[in-house]
């Protein structure tokens, strides 16, 4: 198993932004330092708490301060841009990463984002596919261009200059494109199907319950069969929210007390999807009344929190209901208590990684 790292990231309201996005790079370093091979990071346009606007700018500003961790968009919200301006600031960034870089894509969650940018009562999921599917076109194609499609349009036909280098957008470093991936959000999903059948990767949310994660797999497998390639488990990335502390009273503390971050993370979600009717992700049975899906109720369910062997022991039978996978997405949360923050990643990587793969190792045998 490998570790990467997730941050949406989610952050307490009144805290001062430069300090957040200062502390958000900081992690970031710190996965590098810490061998993460991957580090993901989302962005939103309209939220005082969830305060990185461009995954883009925000990623570009760590590429030449880390050497190793592959770093992705978490995700580029594809309805909120146009195609030209994804292609061409995506492709800018996977040269400044010199192909250290994968391209995470989704429709965009935040519905004030689809307000603010005009698209709350339009088909997003159509816009999210033309735009991709536009930007590929791009990658793949030569200037002038000329993509019509319902959303979008692309073509500098009028006023190309090829001598001078005018109208042309510029490709990826690598060849065809970044690596494609994609969060997965919903129990037994037909989104990761799709994903799979087009050669991209899935990275199941951490706030899912185990038993949903679970239905990711097989949506899967029968992607990459339609897309005749085979499935691996290596490449399946499950997110999970962990707390790692030297001794099971400070991590409980960390994770549960209030003030806690991962306290805030959870109000703060279950008040998002409570609104937008999206509780079932919650609900280990779609029975449950709504009321019944408290904040306790979920933090006791999506909060792995102790001492770095205690977690192991955790992750393993996490693993028990989900099945195999490749990578283990420590989730990014506020440093609340700038020390606990990053021990908890260090302890991650130094401690409980080595006893997950030591114990997964001995059960091969």
């Amino acid at each position: 198993m490998q570790l990467s790292f997730f941050t949406m990231p989610l952050h307490p309201l009144g805290k001062p932004i430069w300090q957040s996005i200062q502390e958000d790079r900081e992690a970031f370093i710190l996965a590098d330092e810490l061998g993460f091979v991957e580090g993901y990071c989302g962005e939103h346009t309209t939220d005082q708490a969830e305060i990185i606007t461009s995954t883009v700018a925000f990623l570009a500003s760590l590429a030449y301060e880390t050497k190793n961790i592959r770093l992705g968009t978490g995700t580029v919200n594809l309805p909120n841009s146009h195609p030209a301006r994804v292609a061409a600031e995506v492709a800018m960034l996977d040269h400044m990463l010199k192909g250290r870089f994968n391209f995470g894509i989704s429709p965009g969650g935040l519905l004030s984002d689809a307000e603010v940018f005009g698209n709350l009562d339009k088909d997003r999921n159509s816009m999210f596919i033309e735009c991709i599917n536009m930007v590929l076109q791009i990658w793949a194609g030569k200037a002038p261009y000329n993509l019509q499609g319902e959303h979008y349009s692309v073509s500098t036909e009028n006023t190309m200059m090829p001598e001078i280098g005018q109208g042309e957008i510029i490709k990826p470093y690598q060849d065809p494109h970044p690596p494609i991936v994609g969060t997965v959000v919903a129990p037994y999903s037909k989104g990761v199907t799709a994903m799979a059948a087009r050669g991209w990767e899935p990275i199941s949310a951490n706030f899912l319950l185990p038993k949903w994660v679970a239905t990711h797999w097989p949506k899967y497998a029968e992607g990459c069969a339609l897309g005749g390639r085979e499935a691996r488990f290596e490449n399946w990335s499950v997110a999970k929210n962990l707390c790692v502390a030297d001794d099971m009273a400070t991590a409980k503390r960390y994770a549960r007390d209030p003030g806690s971050p991962y306290v805030l993370y959870f109000k703060q979600l279950l008040t998002k999807l409570r609104s937008g009717g999206r509780l079932n992700l919650f609900k280990e049975d779609q029975n449950m009344d709504d009321d019944d899906v408290t904040l306790d109720y979920v933090l006791d369910r999506l909060v792995i929190y102790g001492d770095p062997s205690s977690v192991a022991e955790q992750v393993l039978a996490f693993q028990e209901q989900t099945g195999p996978f490749g990578k283990l997405v420590y989730a990014g949360q506020d440093w609340t208590d700038y020390e606990l923050g990053r021990r908890s990643m260090i302890l991650m990587a130094e401690q409980v990684l080595p006893k997950i793969n030591t114990a997964l190792g001995a059960g091969e045998q």
